[in-house]
């Protein structure tokens, strides 16, 4: 690290220092005011939700300004500990304004000038986009170096790096590099302190903007969508918080994985789940074979499953009505089976959601009594119109020819029953599609259906025709390339009025189903428009590693550009198991444990139990999958992707190969999870 220049180097925006010894005690007394006046916000906070909780405001405003309070008063609470601030910008001549950047907005009192400026703010871009020929202003960009506390506090200040842009100096940061090299244990942090030009560039596009992100391993991908959340809030906070913000990751590992990020940025309460979690209906209690799945996640399907839905909309002839005449008193009212026909067929026409349309109907059917009642003795009253729209007989006549219906009865008798099926699917599935769907031992009735995951995803379809789910103002929608079109028709359903974020990489599509273009799986989701920006420079994944996943790109078919790193650090090694693989793999976590950060064992479903065992009988403690804080970990190569280890064991490739249709596309997942160090272990040939 180079000690800043003594003569242009302002440590404050008035007291430039002579030596790094004076800038470093200057900025921790900095730090040290910053805490104190983080104490005294988080106890304001607390003073303004019992000034809420007696000010004189009822019912709902009372309510909605009481939740408004605890909330804010829950996130200055849940603020993780760790330094309050990471960079500095001194803008203009000799430095004579200089903001520091943080976290979060941190001020002595809320009209006063803040201490730290939270990272999302405005001026804040400059610390991430400015350089020797676009200063923007800044004179002089500061990182700090930070050390786990000694002195009772959370953090120690043990350097700083200043990077002169008004001299033209350009510099490879290394605080940023120690920082993205730091080995891990425990769950994913943030990176708000080294957020890369091109990563802000998406963190910080417009909120009406949908944007996909095709991202190579190690490119930092989730932590742009999750950094660019965590902005959205910030910037358009009413917006957001009005029309909702959802975070869909692809398991529930995955999401204990990204968990802690959004609070240590200040932003607690954003719904992060599973599609499986966001559309369940029902528990998964039943299962599919392949052919099975793959046809129900076909988009076909949503055109089977309309045709079955309304199939049950019928002429009243069907339904054994020709006319309809409705008790009034002593007087009878007569709508005729001409005008009741184009009723049921001008809501058809419509095409809005079927609940909608049965209303319609009986709207329609009301507003031709009011006008003969009126023609005959004047306007009807609000309470007249009521009385006859809940009249039995326009309820029967609605029933017979728009019945009410659960998403769980079309979806049953589609499964069960052959000639529905076929009727519903006639030009859209062949005779072995729809042998495929039909459930080999019918259930009595959708009541005591074992459902599969597959059918959750078309009961979510039959309920969005029925009735449109609560929709989202931003998803963010991470691992997107393994959704199928009726998963993405299912997120589609809830951000139809506001915009995504989707993230992935098409080199890591593992499902039967997963996408070979982004531009399917935008159309699916309804953002055709969407750009599509690709990231390719890793800075986790070392050189070494991501020549190999770049061996394996080759041979999967997909058209994504390969990756390059920017760590030249790091190993791959080979370890041949010589007829004793357990043994093998033992060595190898010995070997990984001696060097610092987690350690991932990653081998195929199957071969887990095996594996875990042979650590315990070394006397090697190893945690499952969803165990984030285990030094050591034993992971399926099914639930690998998305999560990072500084040493990962890979354990036999060719098993997880075999082990499923686009094995390559998993191995190449399980490969590129080493941020620090690969080590493969096999007993059989390698597939590269």
């Amino acid at each position: 690290m180079t000690p800043p220049d003594p003569a242009s180097s302002p440590a404050s925006p008035h007291a430039p220092h002579r030596t790094l010894r004076d800038a470093l005690i200057q900025e921790r007394a900095h730090h040290d005011r910053c805490r104190t006046a983080l104490a005294g916000m988080i106890d304001g906070a607390d003073e303004q939700v019992v000034i809420g909780e007696n000010a004189s405001a009822s019912g709902a405003d009372a309510e909605v300004l009481g939740y408004q309070l605890r909330s804010q008063a829950k996130a200055m609470h849940e603020l993780p500990e760790g330094p309050l601030f990471f960079g500095r910008l001194d803008f203009g001549a000799g430095g004579h304004q200089a903001l520091h950047i943080g976290r979060l907005r941190i001020s002595e009192h809320p009209a006063d000038p803040p201490l730290v400026v939270d990272w999302r703010a405005p001026v804040s871009r400059a610390f991430y986009q400015a350089g020797a020929r676009d200063p923007q202003g800044v004179s002089v960009r500061r990182r700090f170096g930070w050390a786990p506390g000694s002195r009772g506090d959370s953090a120690d200040l043990t350097g700083l790096e200043d990077e002169h842009l008004d001299r033209g100096e350009s510099r490879t940061s290394e605080i940023v590099a120690r920082e993205i090299e730091r080995p891990r244990v425990g769950p994913m942090r943030d990176i708000a302190a080294t957020i890369q030009p091109e990563q802000d560039e998406l963190v910080r596009g417009d909120l009406t903007l949908s944007v996909c992100v095709q991202g190579a391993p190690g490119t930092g991908k989730t932590a742009v969508g999750l950094h660019r959340a965590a902005y959205l809030l910030y910037t358009h906070p009413q917006r957001i918080r009005r029309g909702g913000l959802l975070i869909l990751g692809p398991n529930r590992t995955f999401l204990s994985y990204i968990s802690e990020v959004l609070p240590a940025l200040g932003e607690t309460g954003v719904r992060q789940s599973t599609l499986r979690d966001e559309i369940a209906r029902h528990p998964v209690t039943g299962t599919d074979d392949e052919r099975a799945a793959v046809v129900k996640h076909d988009v076909r399907m949503a055109e089977v499953l309309r045709r079955a839905l309304y199939a049950r909309v019928r002429a009243q002839r069907e339904a054994g009505v020709d006319s309809l005449a409705v008790p009034d008193g002593s007087y009878r009212w007569r709508v005729s089976e001409d005008r009741l026909l184009r009723i049921v067929a001008g809501v058809r026409a419509e095409e809005p959601p079927y609940a909608v349309g049965r209303e319609r109907v009986r709207t329609r059917v009301v507003r031709l009594v009011q006008e003969q009642a009126e023609r005959r003795s004047g306007p009807q009253s609000a309470a007249w119109v009521q009385r006859i729209s809940r009249a039995r007989a326009v309820g029967a006549y609605v029933d017979a020819v728009w019945p009410r219906v659960r998403p769980e009865e079309v979806v049953a008798q589609l499964l069960r029953e052959p000639t529905v099926l076929a009727e519903a699917a006639d030009g859209l599935l062949d005779a072995d599609e729809q042998r495929a769907l039909l459930w080999a031992k019918p259930p009595r009735s959708w009541r005591s259906a074992r459902w599969s995951a597959a059918d959750l995803v078309l009961l979510d379809e039959v309920a969005g025709l029925i009735e449109h789910p609560k929709g989202y103002g931003h998803v963010v929608v991470d691992e997107a390339q393994d959704l199928s079109p009726m998963e993405c028709r299912a997120i589609a359903r809830r951000a139809a009025f506001g915009s995504v974020t989707v993230l992935g990489d098409l080199a890591q599509g593992t499902t039967p189903w997963a996408a070979r273009s982004w531009e399917t799986v935008l159309g699916h989701l309804g953002k055709p428009d969407a750009v599509v920006v690709p990231l390719t420079t890793g800075f986790r994944v070392p050189r070494a590693v991501l020549a190999l996943a770049n061996r394996l790109l080759e041979r999967l078919e997909v058209a994504v550009p390969a990756a390059r790193s920017l760590r030249g650090d790091g190993e791959l090694r080979v370890r041949e198991a010589d007829g004793d693989l357990p043994a093998a793999v033992v060595g190898a976590v010995r070997d990984a444990l001696g060097r610092e950060g987690s350690v991932g064992v990653v081998a195929a479903d199957g071969d887990v139990d095996q594996v875990t065992e042979a650590l315990r009988a070394a006397g090697i403690e190893a945690g499952g999958a969803d165990q984030t804080g285990e030094r050591v970990t034993v992971v399926p190569a099914s639930v690998v992707k998305g999560l990072e280890y500084d040493h990962v064991v890979a354990v036999e490739p060719a098993a997880i190969v075999e082990a499923e249709e686009r094995g390559l596309h998993r191995l190449y997942v399980v490969v590129t999870r080493a941020v620090a160090g690969l080590e493969v272990v096999h007993g059989r040939p390698l597939p590269w």
